[in-house]
């Protein structure tokens, strides 16, 4: 093999002075560090969805348990200017689900498929409907409450179901405002009783009050509102609602109310809002109260008059 030719002396001079004006360059500069890593791509995607989601409307959701005047509150919120109202509204319930025919029910149907979907795709399914509702909501210029059926979930069956409620399904998805209404447990009782509502077992006030107690620490987050102080001052009831739930308040909604059909309604009528007296009383009852460490809880946790015999507030 021949040796390689020789580099002509024109060509080693300007590598020379290359290689001159390199050493001469300064070396690069260091980066400049905050002391603080910069954000990750993931991070910066998660703060523009937060951005984002903040922008949107928020789902408004009114919770209570059964017999608690949950139906006349509903029907006032109902009657508010531009307020949409989906009445009980629990999307992992269970509750009266016997029958196979739900043409219009895509998650019942869903339920009852030759293959069943899980718990997840459930979840899924109540979201993509709820963000449709809301869609057509917010584009219409309505303001969306879900009320919730909380019964289904702390008051049927052995035991309080251990799932998520209808708070945490939509707070996953959807900004959220929520107000929390309460009766005193007594009232809400015999009133179960006499609605044939009583879906637990054993079917006592300490199981109720047990059970009550829980579907509180569920919403602990929410300052309640007494249905006692609602119907003794309705138009005050109404606007501190209206207040929890960021909607505008109207007071003619009070004059429109008893025109609102809901599901739920457990016995009261008519346009008036009013005190109603309370059933009578049994002494099996009276006894059973005094031996409730869970009523004597939930009485002073809500601010209640625990003797059944005397008036709630």
């Amino acid at each position: 093999m021949s040796p390689p030719p020789p580099v002509p002396p024109e060509f080693r001079a300007a590598i020379d002075d290359a290689l001159e004006l390199l050493k001469d360059r300064p070396a690069p500069t260091a980066p400049v560090t905050t002391g603080q890593p910069l954000p990750s791509l993931l991070e910066q995607c998660r703060d523009t969805l937060a951005r984002g989601r903040a922008q949107q409307p928020p789902v408004r959701l009114l919770h209570h348990m059964a017999c608690t005047g949950g139906t006349l509150i509903s029907r006032c919120l109902a009657a508010l200017p531009n307020v949409r109202l989906l009445s009980e509204v629990d999307p992992l319930s269970t509750l009266g689900q016997e029958g196979r025919f739900a043409p219009t029910d895509m998650l019942r149907l869903a339920r009852l498929a030759s293959r069943p979907v899980d718990r997840e795709t459930e979840i899924e399914l109540f979201h993509a409907a709820l963000s449709v509702i809301l869609r057509d909501s917010t584009a219409r210029g309505l303001d969306l409450v879900l009320r919730d059926h909380a019964h289904s979930q702390f008051c049927h069956g052995p035991a309080v179901e251990d799932r998520p409620g209808l708070y945490a399904l939509v707070a996953e998805a959807q900004p959220v405002c929520a107000a929390l209404t309460v009766r005193h447990p007594v009232d809400s009782y015999l009133a179960l009783q006499a609605s044939g509502w009583m879906h637990f077992t054993p079917a006592t006030i300490e199981e109720y009050a047990r059970r009550y107690l829980a579907f509180l620490d569920a919403h602990a987050t929410l300052e309640p509102l007494h249905y006692e102080a609602f119907v003794a001052a309705p138009e005050t009831g109404l606007a501190t609602l209206c207040d929890r739930l960021g909607l505008r308040f109207d007071p003619g909604a009070l004059d429109r109310f008893d025109g609102v059909i809901l599901s739920g309604d457990s016995g009261r009528t008519g346009a008036t809002i009013a005190a109603r007296p309370r059933r009578p009383v049994s002494e099996a009852l009276v006894r059973a109260c005094a031996q409730s460490p869970s009523y004597a809880a939930l009485c002073d946790r809500l601010g209640y008059v625990a003797d059944p015999l005397l008036p709630p507030l």
